[in-house]
């Protein structure tokens, strides 16, 4: 989608707020025509409510055309104007659509607009508790059935203002433990379990061609880019999916982890292996087109491991030779995953939001309620059923196998919602859906089986105030920078046994008490609602 076309819908969707707002003046009080509190149809005469959401790249707008969407505005008489935006310059285009001070009547995705654009512009969002409680008996459900929904939606202020969404059947662990299996094999290794048998796997990698192509030197047991990914201190107890630079504890409790003994000895381990080559030497100077280039190497495939999402999402050509395996016993004895017990990613705010301009805001409420049912989320997850999904006569539900070219990650986006917008399904439903274990979503559920069961509970994602937001900024800047520039230099030339004190009396002057204050009374806020 171009940039040109990115700016016509955001002014096609600023005109048509425009001309809603001031319908709303006129008639907020006769309300919308014949307005059903239950039952369907929502409305007697038909109601157009404009829908702003983000898609990536190209993507467009196929997605509307998803025969769920089309039969819900015939049951509902509810029709949808969608604006459909790319992520391509969105950034610059929302500062615009902000300060036209005119907003669509519902905004979804995450990814649209979030936690940033909602608290510095609160006033453009209507609070959701009472709409909830009015007119959406299946989202009061989902919050009463999965707290989660509560805790993640209700902003410092102690309301609602976006429904949350819980993605159908999705494992628990965000990256695994990617391995070059023929490796091994024709060096007669065994998969490694320990992390000393993974650092001997690796010398292993470097010493004895183990791509067989004859060169002893063109093998990167592990090449990186920018030096770190964070799941390489998995083994040592830590994980941070949400980049929050905090950890949860086997105690239960959050700790900043750039300055626990857990992260000096992940440090202190990573130093070994650079002193023996084992680290590419570029890692900490190449950029993603050099690491992919190595990765997808035409001739012959050049790095041992790595730590990704599945296989195919790294290695391409020569996925086929790498395999997911079980987390690494660590120097405490445990195993430790990255990702989520309520499954990684599969809860998230901001999803919907109804604006202030919103004319209907009850049509709107009972409008979205529909998206909270076991098979309408599927449908907005995937595809319809009937095209992506097969209803047997068994109950259960099982996905087609996209047309010949096409991906099926590819064919999920072009014909549903995918990741974003509301969603939600019941304990259990999960049984019911079918996935190849072969590919797409499928194949992530069926090598995650190993890694699910050692899954850390992660430092959430909490909401902060706009204050606390703007603090953040400032000492993330600086703190983040120190960190990551000390961590290259401790890996690449040594002395973080030396230099750690004063590593930890620098941080705490750059304002690190207070950062973690701030981590800390947002997570105490998201724990204690129910």
């Amino acid at each position: 989608m171009t940039k040109s076309k990115i700016v016509g819908l955001i002014l096609t969707a600023v005109i048509a707020c425009s001309a809603f707002a001031s319908g709303a003046t006129q008639q907020a009080a006769a309300g919308p025509q014949g307005f059903n509190s239950t039952g369907m149809p929502i409305v007697s005469q038909p109601v157009t409510l404009t829908v702003l959401t983000m898609r990536w790249g190209d993507m467009g707008d196929s997605f509307t055309r998803n025969a769920w969407l089309r039969e819900l505005e015939r049951r509902t008489n509810v029709r949808i104007n969608w604006q459909t935006v790319s992520n391509n310059g969105w950034s610059e285009q929302k500062a615009i659509l902000m300060a036209s001070g005119r907003l669509p009547d519902i905004i979804i995705g995450n990814e649209t607009f979030n936690d940033a654009d909602v608290m510095g512009n609160i006033e453009f969002f209507r609070p959701l508790d009472d709409l909830i409680n009015q007119y959406m008996p299946n989202y009061r459900r989902a919050m009463i059935e999965f707290p989660a929904f509560r805790n993640v939606t209700t902003y410092p202020d102690g309301k609602m203002y976006s429904l949350a969404n819980n993605l159908p059947k999705r494992p628990m662990t965000r990256n695994h433990l990617i391995i070059n299996k023929t490796w091994l094999d024709r060096l007669g290794l065994a998969i490694p379990n320990t992390l000393d048998e993974f650092t001997n796997v690796l010398r292993q990698f470097k010493a004895r061609d183990a791509n067989g192509n004859g060169n002893v030197n063109d093998e990167y047991p592990i090449s990186l880019q920018d030096g770190f990914h964070v799941d390489m201190l998995n083994p040592f107890g830590i994980t941070d999916i949400y980049s929050s630079l905090m950890t949860i504890g086997r105690d239960g409790r959050p700790f900043f982890y750039p300055t626990s003994s857990n992260y000096r000895a992940g440090l202190t381990w990573m130093r070994q292996l650079w002193t023996e080559g084992l680290i590419d030497p570029e890692s900490f100077t190449q950029n993603w087109s050099m690491i992919t280039g190595k990765r997808m190497n035409a001739s012959a495939p050049l790095v041992g491991v790595h730590w990704a999402w599945t296989p195919d999402a790294d290695f391409g050509q020569w996925s086929d030779q790498y395999v997911a395996i079980a987390p690494l016993v660590g120097p405490d004895g445990n195993r430790y995953a990255g990702g989520d017990p309520n499954g990684i990613f599969a809860i998230a705010r901001n999803q919907a939001l109804i604006t202030t301009f919103c004319q209907y805001p009850e049509v709107a409420a009972r409008w979205l309620d529909e998206f909270y049912t076991n098979e309408a989320s599927i449908q907005n997850f995937w595809g319809a059923i009937g095209t992506v999904i097969r209803a047997n006569p068994n109950g259960t539900y099982q996905l087609n196998d996209p047309p010949r070219g096409t991906s099926a990650d590819a064919w999920y986006w072009d014909q549903s919602l995918r990741d974003f917008g509301p969603k939600y399904v019941q304990a259990g439903f999960n049984d019911l859906i079918i996935l190849s274990p072969t590919s797409g979503d499928g194949f992530k559920w069926e090598i995650s089986r190993a890694s699910d069961p050692h899954v850390m509970t992660p430092f959430p994602a909490v909401i902060y105030t706009a204050r606390e937001q703007d603090e953040l900024a400032t000492l993330e800047t600086d703190i983040r920078s120190y960190i990551d520039q000390t961590r290259a230099r401790w890996v690449t030339e040594g002395g973080i046994d030396a230099e750690w004190d004063t590593y930890v009396a620098q941080l705490n002057r750059m304002g690190l008490a207070r950062l973690i204050q701030i981590r800390n009374d947002a997570y105490a806020r998201y724990t204690t609602r129910r």
